[in-house]
């Protein structure tokens, strides 16, 4: 055998190996694929029904936002409806009312002092000196100190 026979069963040992290299990673590359489309079916599949529901998740949820925002608006117009209620009722019966209110401490006063006896005083000339010390109670040094 001579040099160029060598070489020549060289490269074609050479070129069978690979050939068959790339065979067999044209054969996984193959499974690669199938395993991926199958995995996309199986995915669509089960897509579809995820995304039916979020669909109607999504309707009831702005049926749902809908229904607050008709109750929020009727709940602001309850609100403003009561407010101007109040402020009638304040400008209708607050000023009377402070005045009955008045009125009545004036006469509770009234009466109670008159259902106090008078004290016992001696009169000098331009002044009143007061024979019980309980009688100064009322006085306005003493008013409001216990």
């Amino acid at each position: 055998m001579s040099g160029g026979e060598v070489a020549g069963i060289l490269v074609a040992v050479f070129w069978a190996i690979l050939v068959s290299f790339i065979a067999l990673v044209l054969v996984r590359l193959a499974q690669t694929l199938k395993a991926t489309t199958k995995l996309v079916a199986e995915v669509s599949e089960q897509a579809v029904p995820l995304l039916a529901d979020a669909s109607a998740t999504v309707r009831s949820a702005n049926t749902q936002l809908a229904r607050v925002d008709s109750i929020a608006a009727d709940v602001q117009e309850v609100t403003a409806n009561a407010s101007a209620l109040s402020s009638t009722v304040s400008s209708a019966f607050g000023g009377p009312l402070v005045k009955v209110a008045a009125f009545g401490y004036g006469v509770r006063r009234a009466i109670g002092r008159k259902a106090e006896p008078a004290p016992k005083t001696t009169v000098f000339v331009g002044r009143t000196a007061q024979d019980l010390p309980s009688a100064r109670r009322g006085s306005r040094r003493t008013r409001g100190k216990g």
